[in-house]
């Protein structure tokens, strides 16, 4: 479990492989939610896929005040008959924002040379031709509250070689206590919990918190929660580095962020393996940096700020 503003890990937990990812979760999420209110935050959002979704808890994580859920939800037969009888009033067109926004011109694709080859071979693909969203209230089995429940209606076309062999519809669901967002908002909200993976990715081959060196489960806990811990650490790092008003704030603020989104090894190159020179002459203690990069005027920042 991690903090997604930040990606600092809140809680790991290392179990034997043959477990299932959900299990003992409603229990970590207590205790990460006791740390967070703890900590004075006013406002909560639990994120997670399908598994996590364990509806009875989601009655007594409603009643915390200022904590909000979203969570996949798996497309049982019940919930696809409710969606296929709504109305068509109730479904909107979801019109997903651009990934990025080009500063200058777009660039000339390359030809789609695997599109190409798919189809030339025959190959079966389905290619997503568009999608709508709708919302309806829903209480599950085991809750007392009635929740607000968001569904896509995905139009897949399946394709073979120039063929096109049949459409295809397919639902996908999120559960959610949240009554101010739209529903494509949800849908927007759900989906950027996917960043989880890029941490996952950060820990496993940058502080390699995942490679389970030791013959023990314990043991292996304990090298994941200790080697975790420089993942966080660099996290504070970027958060410590200060914003000065007026003129240079927006820069200072950008310079924050893209410390706080950078790889750990870039990290590591950038602010931790710098040759230095200890010159003792006197009373004062010199350090001379004998490398250069263009981090530096980042470092130094933050160097001024720990000093003080």
């Amino acid at each position: 479990m991690s903090l997604t503003e930040t990606g600092e890990v809140l809680r790991l937990v290392n179990r034997p492989g043959n477990r299932p990812s959900h299990e003992g979760a409603a229990a970590q999420v207590d205790r990460a939610l006791w740390l967070c209110l703890q900590a004075g935050f006013r406002r909560i959002v639990l994120r997670g896929d399908t598994d996590f979704s364990q509806t009875e808890h989601l009655d007594r994580w409603h009643r915390l005040p200022g904590v909000r859920f979203l969570f996949g939800y798996d497309a049982r037969s019940n919930l696809v008959q409710t969606a296929e009888e709504l109305p068509a009033s109730s479904w909107q067109p979801l019109r997903r924002p651009p990934r990025y926004d080009v500063k200058t011109q777009p660039r000339q694709r390359p030809e789609a040379v695997k599109d190409r080859i798919v189809r030339d071979r025959g190959f079966e693909v389905l290619k997503l031709q568009s999608e709508e969203v709708a919302e309806f209230d829903y209480r599950p089995t085991a809750c007392a509250n009635t929740y607000r429940m968001v569904v896509i209606r995905k139009h897949i076309s399946r394709e073979k070689g120039e063929q096109v062999l049949f459409p295809e519809v397919r639902y996908f669901f999120y559960l959610t206590n949240d009554r101010d967002l739209t529903p494509a908002e949800v849908v927007f909200e759900a989906n950027d919990r996917c960043n989880q993976e890029n941490l996952l990715a950060q820990l496993h081959g940058g502080t390699h918190a995942l490679t389970a060196p030791v013959d023990a489960l314990t043991s292996n806990g304990a090298w994941m929660v200790m080697t975790a811990l420089a993942w966080t650490l660099k996290a504070w790092w970027a958060l410590m580095l200060p914003e000065s008003p007026g003129r240079w704030h927006q820069q200072h603020r950008e310079e924050k962020t893209r410390v706080l989104r950078m790889e750990f090894k870039t990290f590591v190159n950038a602010f931790v393996t710098i040759p230095c020179q200890v010159v003792q002459t006197g009373r004062r203690l010199a350090l001379r940096l004998l490398g250069w990069n263009p981090h530096l005027i980042t470092f130094f920042r933050l160097a001024t700020r720990l000093r003080r």
